[in-house]
């Protein structure tokens, strides 16, 4: 199947541009989210894409939505932009979309064996809607520390068995299984077995991404 994959070459241009405008330098942001001011530098430079765990700590400390850090999309994009203010005096607005074809999502491949395919059309300021597939041995975190962020999440495993580190529980997830807990709980999810793993996942956030 084809689709719009994107490597993550355009996340390291928005990331740049996020972090100049909230005054921030490669290695202040680096301190904040608790990584390498290398790595950072390399994912602005496009040679290098985060894990989960790096992705939602920068949306997080930037207050950025992971639409826009991900794919540029209007939800997040810089308040003021000709984006932003509409197609302009005498011009209709462009219809909006309800359907996403399953041949033209947008796709990126995350590190640590984690790939992430949008399910929504447009961007959703207060939703994230994917389906997430981890590779045998895949994991959330490259670092191995759970996540912690904004909202609440819900999972449904569509094939294969994914490990899901929740608290101090940990369960596994099989086919037909779902999941749904606040995302400010640390969590990380894990592939252990061979077989690739897919899954629905849904993040509702508390509040709505700035650019």
């Amino acid at each position: 199947m084809t689709a719009d994959f994107d490597p993550g070459t355009g996340l390291g241009p928005r990331l740049r541009l996020v972090r100049g405008s909230r005054q921030l330098s490669v290695r202040e942001l680096a301190r904040r989210v608790g990584c390498s001011a290398s790595l950072i530098s390399q994912i602005e430079r496009g040679v290098s894409v985060p894990s989960v765990g790096v992705l939602y700590s920068l949306a997080t400390e930037l207050g950025s939505s992971l639409d826009y850090l991900l794919f540029g999309s209007g939800a997040g994009r810089l308040a003021g932009t000709a984006a932003e203010s509409g197609p302009g005096p005498g011009l209709a607005s462009p219809p909006t979309a309800i359907v996403q074809r399953g041949d033209t999502r947008k796709i990126i491949d995350l590190a640590s064996g984690v790939r992430w395919e949008r399910l929504t059309p447009q961007s959703e300021a207060m939703t994230d809607f994917l389906e997430v597939i981890y590779s045998p041995g895949g994991h959330s975190t490259g670092e191995r520390r759970p996540l912690r962020h904004d909202g609440r999440e819900y999972g449904l495993v569509i094939s294969g068995t994914l490990t899901a580190n929740v608290g101090f529980e940990s369960y596994e997830l099989g086919p037909g299984d779902s999941i749904a807990f606040d995302s400010a709980t640390p969590h990380e999810y894990l592939n252990k077995t061979g077989d690739y793993v897919h899954a629905i996942w849904v993040v509702v956030h508390s509040e709505p991404g700035r650019a």
